[in-house]
């Protein structure tokens, strides 16, 4: 009996021992996919980080999600740095001038460590900089406000870099409705909407939809002769009623062209709980001021929240939620349909466990790996799919 207790031992401990090896040769296959692959992320908020508060990103930074040091440990090599303008300079001169400051801090990025970085402007740009063992910065602009209603603006901006254009941010604007505000002045894309959509398409310029009311998806569907993103955004399933992530439908619509939702981690896209932590707080706010009789300010706000942070945690949401999403798109879709738009720098601190900054990369490919994903089309999650709608984009304009 001893013996074969013995016996059943030295099974359970092999059994845990192999256990313990393959999930160490997951992690350790994970790092090297990451490392060996062209990884795309859509969405990066560095430069408004920067224009807050200048930071060496070329070296490693106490603050912040993206810094050169953890994108090498990530395997991030081709960032889209996001040209972001407010939504309240929308309509005025500020637009312009505030885009044009975005992309002079990249640039001031690429001067100050130019072994290290680079401006892509093409796919081949990104690919050459993958070789030479530097990260390629290519340009999104967020918000379309900066064209000001100027066609001739989009070939400026095309010339500077920019690479995709999100319509809209958080309020309507002269280009589309946006998914954030009750007002709906455009029905979906204006008149300069649709004009503009067609000059994108005719320049190279990716159209993004993340942002953008229902309404002027499908608008953008129908006048777009090439693929689109979703630049940062997630599968509404998970969130319902939560416009700025995308519907079933709409994931599925992006099949009938090509186009990819890039997947965003900020944890009030991904998870239900966190998604209704903001208004929940909000309400528990009004009713503490009517219950004590007082007036809101912003200081009694600040102390409120942080009195109600310390009695109800944020929930983070974590890495096998955002897998959930992936595997969603997968399911409804295809795998060709998805890749990352972390929203890193974007969503300060809501990031899931897991993928608090740019160097898990790899924490993202093993959790994939562990889900039944090959190599070949996790890389397309990582890159090819993107690159894809970019070549696609490229091809359009060079043909028109």
């Amino acid at each position: 009996m001893k013996a074969l207790v013995a016996g059943v031992s030295m099974l359970a401990l092999a059994a845990c021992g192999g256990s313990e090896t393959s999930e160490q040769n997951q992690k350790t296959e994970a790092k090297r996919i990451a490392l060996e692959t062209i990884v795309i992320d859509t969405h990066i908020d560095v430069p408004y980080r920067l224009d807050r508060k200048w930071e060496d990103v070329s070296h490693s930074t106490h603050g912040g999600d993206f810094d050169y040091n953890r994108a090498v440990e990530g395997g991030l090599n081709a960032p889209f740095m996001s040209i972001y303008t407010p939504a309240a300079h929308d309509g005025t001169p500020k637009a312009k001038e505030h885009a044009l400051e975005m992309i002079a801090i990249v640039n001031r990025m690429v001067s100050e460590a130019p072994g290290k970085y680079i401006v892509a402007k093409t796919v081949a740009d990104v690919e050459q900089a993958f070789k030479d063992g530097k990260i390629a910065l290519p340009l999104g602009m967020e918000n379309g406000s900066p064209v000001s209603g100027d066609l001739n603006n989009l070939d400026y901006f095309y010339e500077l870099g920019i690479r995709y254009i999100t319509l809209a941010h958080s309020k309507a604007n002269h280009i589309s409705d946006s998914s954030y505000d009750v007002n709906r002045p455009n029905d979906g894309l204006s008149d300069f909407g649709k004009e503009a959509v067609k000059r994108m398409n005719e320049l190279g310029i990716m159209v993004d939809i993340s942002h953008v009311s229902d309404k002027a998806f499908w608008d953008v569907m129908e006048i777009t002769k090439t693929p689109v993103i979703a630049s940062h955004s997630s599968a509404r399933k998970f969130t319902p009623g939560f416009e700025r992530n995308m519907s079933d439908e709409m994931i599925k619509a992006l099949t009938t062209n090509g186009s990819v939702i890039m997947i965003n981690y900020g944890s009030a896209f991904i998870t239900e709980e966190a998604n209704q932590y903001g208004p929940k707080r909000t309400e528990a706010y009004t009713k503490y001021l009517a219950e004590n009789g007082m007036t809101a300010s912003s200081d009694l706000q600040a102390e409120f929240n942080k009195k109600y942070a310390e009695d109800n945690p944020y929930p983070f949401a974590t890495l096998d939620d955002v897998l959930d999403h992936i595997d969603h798109v997968v399911e409804i879709a295809g795998i060709d349909y998805v890749g990352i738009g972390s929203d890193y720098d974007g969503v300060g601190d809501s990031l899931p466990e897991g993928l608090k900054d740019v160097s898990t990369y790899p924490n993202l490919v093993e959790g994939l790996l562990k889900r039944g994903y090959t190599e070949e089309n996790i890389k397309k999650i990582l890159s090819g799919n993107l690159l894809r709608v970019w070549r696609t984009v490229e091809a359009y304009a060079a043909a028109n």
